[in-house]
């Protein structure tokens, strides 16, 4: 009896890859597929030949198969994606960009500007993914209406598995889908640490252009242990205009630029640069100051992407979980697409200009 080669690839479909949650033949990871008589041979390309599970897909290939031609003699090769077969796994190897959104302090919309720059990056055709890593006070999941629910846990090859949540087309993940809202969050540096971690790799996120990472204010353990578990892309530091705001955020500047961590600043996002009443659309008051993110953007060597005018909506719009790009107001919708845009930009730049960034290594 001749195998049919379709009936082998619709078999496959049905093996998953762990990190993805999709199947092997969507994921494109199948290559160099051969049928001559009862031999089935082909190649598994994964991130890394020490992939973890790489055991268990080599024998689901084989039992998919099998279950359609049960005499089937199938022979599953496998190489790295990339070179370096011996390198540890990147977790997120189907995430092309991770951007980290940061500040130096609390209160200066960290949160509402990571928000809407996911939403304007996926306005402009991207697939964008989201992490609220602010662990200490996760407010994504009020600003995008998601308050009280759960992820799901899917079994992939034995172990648990959780799938992100979804808002308006992003992919979301956030502690607060965990901890009831008015639980405290008391939890020691590795601890945060684990749950960082268990962030990229115990979540199935799909294919993503960009995964926004939301850290929380200062230049603490969390973020030590974003750029210790994954490739950061580059940073977008977050500030307001007055001097006390510039002050924190030249910290959180310099962690990202120190030279074992060597994280790029794509620029800085300047909220609360004025403001402005609804009834005086075009009156600019500019109540703390001027010039903050064009200081800052000067220091790190970067771009200001984009003002942010300190509007009333804004706030109302992420306290009823309808963020503030997605209204009518053309003033808000103007000033975050402006920041996405110019983020993209910052992006394709730096990935034209410099290698991917390493994961920082532990020190003994």
């Amino acid at each position: 009896m001749a195998y049919e080669a379709s009936k082998i690839i619709e078999a496959l479909t049905k093996v998953i890859d762990p990190s993805s949650g999709k199947d092997i033949i969507s994921r494109s990871m199948v290559r160099d597929f051969k049928v001559e008589g009862n031999n089935v041979n082909f190649t598994l390309e994964l991130p890394s030949l020490n992939t973890p599970q790489k055991q268990e897909l080599n024998f689901a290939c084989i039992a998919a198969i099998q279950a359609v031609y049960p005499d089937a003699n199938v022979n599953v090769h496998t190489m790295a994606k990339t070179p370096g077969a011996d390198a540890a796994p990147n977790p997120l190897s189907h995430v092309k960009n991770i951007i980290a959104v940061a500040s130096g302090k609390g209160g200066v919309g960290k949160s509402t500007v990571s928000v809407n720059l996911a939403l304007g990056l996926q306005k402009l055709g991207a697939k964008v993914g989201l992490i609220d890593a602010d662990l200490y006070g996760p407010s994504i999941p009020t600003m995008l209406g998601l308050q009280g629910q759960r992820p799901k846990i899917q079994d992939v090859y034995g172990k648990p598995k959780i799938t992100p949540l979804e808002a308006y087309g992003l992919s979301v993940m956030s502690i607060g889908f965990i901890i009831e809202p008015e639980q405290a969050v008391v939890l020691r540096g590795p601890r945060l640490g684990a749950i960082i971690k268990q962030f990229f790799m115990d979540c199935l996120w799909p294919p993503l252009d960009y995964l926004i990472v939301d850290l929380p204010p200062g230049t603490g353990d969390v973020q030590l242990s974003l750029v210790q578990t994954v490739p950061v892309t580059g940073a977008v530091l977050v500030t307001t205009p007055q001097e006390v705001a510039v002050a924190d955020a030249v910290k959180a500047m310099n962690m990202f630029l120190l030279p074992n961590v060597n994280v790029p600043i794509l620029g800085v996002t300047e909220n609360m640069s004025w403001f402005t009443p609804a009834e005086l659309p075009n009156n600019k008051y500019y109540l703390f100051g001027e010039g903050g993110g064009q200081k800052i953007a000067k220091l790190s060597k970067s771009v200001l992407l984009g003002q942010i005018p300190l509007i009333q909506s804004i706030r109302e719009s992420g306290d009823e979980g309808k963020p503030a790009i997605l209204k009518d107001n053309e003033t808000m919708v103007e000033a975050f697409m402006k920041v996405a845009q110019n983020t993209a930009r910052q992006i394709a730049l730096r990935n034209e200009m410099r290698g991917p960034t390493e994961v920082v290594k532990m020190q003994g």
